[in-house]
């Protein structure tokens, strides 16, 4: 068993209080833990992709995704005949706003040896086989988009968690409101190399760019407040892949360093005037 089926019911019990809140939330922090009950049943263990199958009045069918991230442990529950229930915890990377999620009937077609609308209904975790598993990955890698700011990066779910690697970047990497600050003051140049996208392969590339958070992550305290212009810098991804390749990420100064000692010269940034005579030079080519 590689997978493992969530069932969730928004109207029965308060499994998930603010669950538009938490969609919203994950869209800057790219996780968000829950604790999930089991039920009865042997289920994968820690790694196994963990499936959320919507059931109400909202609709049905798939809208998260997420990894088990823990054995099966019992929880305090004075309301069960036993005081207490068996949960594991689950990192969910991807949720789907209320009425997105990719309808039962879709789900059927595609992976049909699931009763999908008693799955849902039964608001528990159930295994998943490996022949549905790839086929939810599938459909899933068909409706949803890749991440603009990274679309080399796999959506999550749509690759087995053993063929994954996962990147150590963190939240305020991810928050698309100190990004558009971050670049608005800094550009869109890597602020170790000088590479731009624009520069190097035209209007497709225009606007894009890495985000490097760096504050490392031992030094952020309860309190802590991002400054956007301060705590974050454009790095192409080559560079933010150095930065994150130890615990404590290397510095600007300390990958520009790695690349003189390399024996690289710092990139240089193509003007406007240069772009222009370029294209004029494309123009007078092409009409010969």
């Amino acid at each position: 068993m590689v997978a493992v089926l969530l069932g969730w019911n928004p109207g029965v019990g308060d499994t998930w209080p603010g669950y538009s809140r938490v969609v919203d939330e994950l869209g800057a922090a790219g996780v968000h833990r829950r604790a999930w009950p089991t039920g009865t049943g042997t289920l994968p263990g820690p790694g196994a992709d963990a499936w959320l199958l919507l059931h109400g009045k909202a609709g049905s069918g798939l809208i998260g995704h997420g990894v088990v991230a823990s054995a099966p442990y019992p929880v305090a529950a004075p309301e069960l005949e036993h005081g207490t229930q068996t949960c594991i915890d689950v990192d969910f990377d991807v949720l789907l706003p209320l009425g997105d999620q990719v309808p039962v009937d879709i789900l059927a077609a595609r992976a049909p040896l699931t009763d999908w609308a008693a799955a849902a209904a039964t608001g528990a975790c159930r295994p998943l086989p490996e022949d549905q598993a790839r086929a939810i990955r599938e459909l899933w890698a068909e409706c949803l988009p890749a991440d603009e700011n990274d679309p080399v990066l796999p959506v999550p779910g749509t690759l087995p968690q053993d063929a994954l690697i996962r990147v150590g970047v963190n939240r305020y990497e991810r928050n698309p409101h100190a990004r558009r600050v971050c670049l608005a003051h800094h550009g869109t140049s890597c602020a170790a190399c000088g590479f731009s996208f624009e520069a190097a392969y035209g209007p497709e590339g225009e606007g894009f760019i890495h985000v490097h958070h760096l504050v490392p992550a031992s030094q952020l305290g309860p309190g802590y407040e991002l400054d956007p212009v301060g705590d974050l810098v454009p790095l192409c991804p080559n560079c933010h892949a150095m930065a994150h390749r130890r615990r404590v990420p290397y510095t600007v100064a300390e990958l520009r360093a790695m690349r003189s000692s390399a024996g690289y010269i710092s990139g240089s940034v193509v003007s406007q005037q240069e772009l222009d005579a370029q294209a004029e030079a494309r123009r007078i080519l092409g009409s010969k």
